[in-house]
Protein backbone atom coordinates (compact mmCIF):
# COMPACT_ATOMS: atom_id res chain seq x y z
CA UNK A 1 0.00 0.00 0.00
CA UNK A 2 1.65 3.50 -0.99
CA UNK A 3 2.05 6.03 2.01
CA UNK A 4 -1.50 8.17 1.53
CA UNK A 5 -3.48 4.84 2.51
CA UNK A 6 -0.83 4.18 5.42
CA UNK A 7 -1.41 7.73 6.38
CA UNK A 8 -5.34 7.98 6.06
CA UNK A 9 -5.53 3.58 8.04
CA UNK A 10 -2.95 5.18 11.00
CA UNK A 11 -4.47 8.95 11.27
CA UNK A 12 -0.24 9.93 10.39
CA UNK A 13 0.37 12.63 8.17
CA UNK A 14 2.68 11.01 5.58
CA UNK A 15 5.86 13.91 7.11
CA UNK A 16 5.67 11.31 9.70
CA UNK A 17 6.32 8.35 8.34
CA UNK A 18 8.94 9.99 6.67
CA UNK A 19 10.32 11.18 9.79
CA UNK A 20 9.72 7.53 11.00
CA UNK A 21 11.85 6.20 8.17
CA UNK A 22 14.89 8.72 8.22
CA UNK A 23 14.84 7.71 12.18
CA UNK A 24 14.72 4.10 11.30
CA UNK A 25 11.88 3.48 13.47
CA UNK A 26 9.76 1.70 10.89
CA UNK A 27 12.21 -1.37 10.10
CA UNK A 28 12.75 -2.12 6.36
CA UNK A 29 10.93 -5.34 6.41
CA UNK A 30 7.47 -3.45 6.22
CA UNK A 31 9.15 -1.47 3.16
CA UNK A 32 9.54 -2.04 -0.27
CA UNK A 33 9.88 -0.39 -3.39
CA UNK A 34 7.59 -0.84 -6.20
CA UNK A 35 8.99 -0.62 -10.00
CA UNK A 36 8.44 3.46 -10.48
CA UNK A 37 10.47 3.33 -7.29
CA UNK A 38 7.62 4.76 -5.05
CA UNK A 39 6.91 3.01 -1.56
CA UNK A 40 5.22 0.05 -0.91
CA UNK A 41 4.63 -0.62 2.87
CA UNK A 42 3.18 -3.89 4.15
CA UNK A 43 -0.22 -4.39 5.44
CA UNK A 44 1.24 -5.08 9.08
CA UNK A 45 2.68 -1.70 9.20
CA UNK A 46 -0.32 -0.16 10.10
CA UNK A 47 -0.75 -2.24 13.62
CA UNK A 48 2.50 -1.79 14.02
CA UNK A 49 2.09 2.02 13.79
CA UNK A 50 -0.67 1.86 15.95
CA UNK A 51 1.76 0.11 18.72
CA UNK A 52 4.23 3.04 17.72
CA UNK A 53 1.54 5.64 18.59
CA UNK A 54 0.84 3.61 22.25
CA UNK A 55 4.31 3.49 22.79
CA UNK A 56 4.67 7.22 22.40
CA UNK A 57 1.54 8.27 24.21
CA UNK A 58 2.92 6.23 27.31
CA UNK A 59 5.84 8.27 26.98
CA UNK A 60 8.61 6.53 25.45
CA UNK A 61 10.85 8.46 23.48
CA UNK A 62 11.93 8.13 19.85
CA UNK A 63 15.12 7.07 21.11
CA UNK A 64 13.90 4.47 23.40
CA UNK A 65 11.84 2.87 21.17
CA UNK A 66 15.37 2.65 18.43
CA UNK A 67 16.39 0.88 21.71
CA UNK A 68 13.38 -1.55 21.36
CA UNK A 69 13.57 -2.27 18.34
CA UNK A 70 17.36 -2.46 17.60
CA UNK A 71 19.63 -5.46 18.97
CA UNK A 72 20.27 -4.13 22.75
CA UNK A 73 20.33 -6.79 24.80
CA UNK A 74 16.70 -8.31 26.64
CA UNK A 75 18.10 -6.60 29.99
CA UNK A 76 17.82 -3.42 28.34
CA UNK A 77 14.83 -3.83 27.09
CA UNK A 78 13.05 -4.95 29.71
CA UNK A 79 14.50 -2.38 32.25
CA UNK A 80 12.78 -0.28 29.85
CA UNK A 81 9.76 -1.76 29.78
CA UNK A 82 9.50 -2.22 33.52
CA UNK A 83 10.38 1.81 34.29
CA UNK A 84 7.62 2.22 31.96
CA UNK A 85 4.97 0.46 33.91
CA UNK A 86 6.27 1.97 37.16
CA UNK A 87 5.61 5.26 35.82
CA UNK A 88 2.38 4.29 35.28
CA UNK A 89 1.88 2.87 38.46
CA UNK A 90 2.69 6.24 40.14
CA UNK A 91 0.47 8.45 37.57
CA UNK A 92 -2.04 6.18 38.23
CA UNK A 93 -1.95 6.75 41.87
CA UNK A 94 -1.61 10.38 41.83
CA UNK A 95 -5.00 10.30 39.47
CA UNK A 96 -6.55 8.38 41.85
CA UNK A 97 -5.67 10.70 44.85
CA UNK A 98 -6.90 13.37 42.45
CA UNK A 99 -9.76 12.31 42.07
CA UNK A 100 -10.61 11.28 45.66
CA UNK A 101 -9.47 15.03 46.71
CA UNK A 102 -11.99 16.14 44.29
CA UNK A 103 -15.13 14.37 45.58
CA UNK A 104 -14.32 15.56 48.94
CA UNK A 105 -14.20 18.68 47.31
CA UNK A 106 -17.69 17.98 45.98
CA UNK A 107 -19.15 16.82 49.16
CA UNK A 108 -17.08 19.82 51.22
CA UNK A 109 -15.26 17.33 52.83
CA UNK A 110 -11.98 19.31 51.88
CA UNK A 111 -10.21 21.73 53.56
CA UNK A 112 -10.60 24.22 50.14
CA UNK A 113 -14.06 25.07 50.34
CA UNK A 114 -16.19 26.28 47.09
CA UNK A 115 -20.05 26.62 46.59
CA UNK A 116 -19.75 23.99 43.30
CA UNK A 117 -20.10 21.42 46.35
CA UNK A 118 -23.22 19.11 46.40
CA UNK A 119 -23.76 20.93 50.11
CA UNK A 120 -25.03 24.15 49.89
Amino acid sequence: MKANEVSKRTKLPISTLRFYERKKLIPEQFISRDENNYRVYDEEVVEYLQDIKMLLTLGFTIEELLLLIKESSHVEKKALVMDKIFYIQQLEAKLEASKTFLTDVLEGKANFQTRCGLKH
